[in-house]
């Protein structure tokens, strides 16, 4: 059995949402648009598809690509991720569904933006040599207000990734803004 198969951090529980087909439906659309962490094998999954079983009743099963092994990056210790406090939820902007970006800041105050918006604000605050590299870890599917869906967003450190070659932390920063770009087109 691989590591992927006992890995509990690629099954997420849906049984405490109340409006459990909606977050369904919205987490569906960023399948292999963000990436995906698991602290307890220290992979992160860039090449993946979301499943839900009928014999795992209310889980969401992410499973990496089998044919893509250089798709997983390996050895990404639990200390280089660290939670953002942002989350990615839908709402209506000039009469049209979209995503939205909610952003905290120190003062206690949270601001909603376009997702892009927030996005580009966001990468413009950190330097080029920590840029802004959001993945997903279990837990981060939630609900607000008990009716809409959210995505907590970690973000990697790559600067923290002392074990891994210039090579490998360019190649993690790349395939990772590559899906930023492909959510920004949602």
């Amino acid at each position: 059995m691989t590591q992927a198969n006992n890995n509990n951090d690629l099954v997420w529980d849906l049984d405490a949402f109340n409006q459990r087909q909606r977050a369904i439906d919205f987490v569906m659309g960023f399948e292999n648009k963000l990436c995906v962490f698991s602290n307890s094998v220290e992979q992160l999954y860039t090449n993946y598809n979301i499943f839900f079983p009928r014999e795992e009743a209310r889980k969401l099963v992410i499973l990496p690509n089998p044919y893509a092994h250089h798709d997983t990056f390996n050895g990404i210790p639990e200390s280089a991720v660290t939670a953002t406090g942002m989350e990615i939820l839908p709402g209506v902007f000039k009469g049209k569904q979209t995503l939205f970006l909610r952003i905290p800041f120190k003062q206690g105050t949270i601001k909603t933006v376009p997702l892009q918006m927030g996005l580009r604000v966001v990468q413009q605050q950190c330097p080029p040599e920590r840029p802004f590299l959001p993945v997903l870890m279990k837990g981060d599917l939630r609900e607000l207000d008990a009716s809409i869906p959210c995505l907590h967003l970690h973000r990697i450190h790559v600067n923290r990734l002392t074990a891994h070659s210039t090579l490998d932390k360019k190649d993690i920063e790349k395939v990772i803004s590559k899906r930023l770009a492909d959510l920004s087109l949602l």
